[in-house]
C-alpha cells in the first residue's frame, strides 16, 4: 500500500495516523519532496478521473490565474497543471495492496475497505 501525498497536509496527517493506529504498514511517497511520478498520475486519472484529483478547495488552486484554472478542461490539461503543482492534486492519493485507488481520506469508506480486505 503506498499512500502519496504531502507530509504537512491535515489529510494526509489524520489517514497516516489512522493507519498507523490500526497498525497498518504502508509506504510514503511525499510529493514534495520526491515529486509526482507521471506514469502513477497518469493511472490515477484513468482509474479515478481527473476531476476528483484536481483539489479546487486549496490555496494553490486558488492562487492561479483565472486563465490557468479555466484552462483545465480534460485530463490532459488537468495532468499537465497538477504535474506543475503537487499540491493541486487531492490528498491523500492511495494505492492500495489490491491495485485501486482512492483520493481523500474517507474514515468510514477505508474501515469498510480494510475490513473487507482483512
Amino acid at each position: 500500500m503506498v499512500v502519496y501525498g504531502i507530509s504537512n497536509c491535515d489529510s494526509v496527517r489524520r489517514a497516516r495516523a489512522w493507519l498507523g493506529a490500526r497498525g497498518i504498514e504502508h509506504e510514503f511517497h511525499d510529493f514534495k519532496k520526491a515529486g509526482v511520478p507521471a506514469v502513477a498520475l497518469e493511472s490515477w486519472v484513468a482509474a479515478v478521473g481527473w476531476q476528483p484529483l484536481v483539489n479546487r478547495q486549496g490555496s494553490t488552486w486558488r492562487k492561479l490565474d483565472a486563465g490557468a484554472q479555466q484552462a483545465v478542461v480534460d485530463a490532459r490539461s488537468a495532468q499537465t497543471l497538477m504535474q506543475a503543482h503537487a499540491s493541486l492534486i487531492k490528498r491523500p492519493v492511495v494505492v492500495w495492496d489490491d491495485g485501486e485507488i482512492s483520493v481523500g481520506f474517507d474514515e468510514p469508506g477505508w474501515a469498510t475497505r480494510l475490513g473487507r480486505c482483512r
